[in-house]
């Protein structure tokens, strides 16, 4: 597989990550307990699973008829799909799940049920994203055109109204998973001698996507037109609601942990280097929130203590309270930021106000200014 080379910094405090490390295993070895999941962690899952395809089965089977009911059912889904995709998938994926590979390949395929393609994840995700994250010309996560995410990028006209568009945009995000965009990585990242490393080849990735997306499409939208005795219409709206209300947690999780005003934004030099060593370059691009309310980082997968995650991505979510703790303290030993939103709408309004700045000029504007 032919990874993009970025040069972190290897002489940059290095004794930080080591002595974190230290201090995490040593947390895990005198509390005697796994990194992986619990029984706490398996009972979500089965919930979350539940969320999921018990409305669809309840719709399906004629139990629940009511046009109001039936969209209401679609939009329980949504819930169940994004809790999927945070709580169950998102750690299979990263091998955090269990110590068993075989439980991590089950659970992570749990992707496929909600649209997606496991090994394009990957590489977007674990490849790309958790090794250069914030990185412009690296991390995917921030390159959508449409949209400006890092001072790095080029401003357009269009993009002044960014802040007005983004929650729609954001809404259909799983719309353009779930249909065209596993077909075009799949093609970039055979350009870019990605695909091997998921032992790929582009023929057979292009035939395993577009199975996935016939029976998925046959499961979500051609079995109700046939079983549920309403307009297909009125499905084709359900369809949609879900994937809206998806859309919207996932992006509003996603992006206050990275594109938040505290957070910093990367390109890299001549040499295709970075001024930070990767530990640290992760700590000063990724940002905690809402980490006091037990039932969203419950519902969300643990994914406010993103700093956590992106630190230890191979130990399970339900570890990250406890670890963020640690972490905290190591990073103030260090001398090293510690980005933490108190509530949810806070780190919302943060990335709004930034998408704001980014949008209009007036992030430049101030840099020129603080500058001067």
């Amino acid at each position: 597989m032919s990874v993009p080379v970025v040069k972190f910094n290897v002489k940059d405090q290095t004794e930080f990550f080591k002595e974190l490390r230290k201090r995490v295993n040593k947390y895990f070895k005198e509390n005697n307990i796994s990194r992986y999941a619990n029984f706490s962690m398996k009972f979500k899952s089965a919930f979350m699973i539940c969320l999921y395809f018990a409305p669809l089965v309840l719709m399906l089977t004629g139990v629940i008829a009511n046009v109001w009911l039936v969209l209401l059912m679609w939009a329980l889904m949504g819930f169940g799909m994004s809790g999927i995709g945070l709580s169950i998938m998102h750690d299979a994926n990263h091998g955090s799940y269990s110590k068993n590979q075989k439980v991590n390949n089950a659970m992570g395929w749990l992707i496929h049920f909600i649209g997606g393609y496991k090994e394009n994840w990957k590489i977007q995700h674990n490849v790309l994203h958790h090794s250069f994250t914030n990185i412009e010309g690296f991390d995917e996560d921030i390159e959508i055109g449409i949209m400006r995410f890092s001072p790095t990028q080029k401003r357009r006209i269009l993009h002044r109204f960014q802040i007005f568009y983004a929650p729609f945009l954001y809404g259909l995000m799983t719309v353009y998973w779930c249909s065209a965009k596993d077909f075009i990585q799949l093609f970039r990242y055979n350009k870019k001698d990605l695909l091997e490393g998921q032992g790929l080849t582009l023929t057979k990735g292009f035939i395993q996507i577009l199975l996935n997306k016939i029976w998925y499409f046959a499961l979500l939208l051609l079995v109700p037109f046939l079983l549920v005795d309403l307009p297909w219409w009125q499905s084709l709206i359900g369809f949609g609601i879900m994937h809206f209300i998806c859309g919207l947690i996932l992006s509003f999780v996603f992006q206050p942990a990275h594109v938040i005003e505290d957070t910093e934004f990367y390109d890299v030099d001549e040499n295709g280097s970075v001024d930070n060593n990767w530990a640290i370059h992760q700590v000063k691009t990724t940002a905690n929130f809402a980490n006091g309310s037990y039932f969203f980082s419950w519902f969300i997968g643990g994914l406010n203590f993103q700093i956590e995650h992106h630190l230890f991505p191979n130990i399970c979510h339900i570890h990250y309270k406890k670890l963020s703790k640690i972490v905290k303290e190591t990073t103030k030993e260090f001398n090293l930021p510690y980005h933490q939103h108190k509530t949810f709408f806070g780190a919302i309004k943060s990335h709004l106000t930034l998408l704001n700045e980014l949008g209009t000029g007036k992030y430049e504007r101030n840099l020129a200014k603080n500058k001067g």
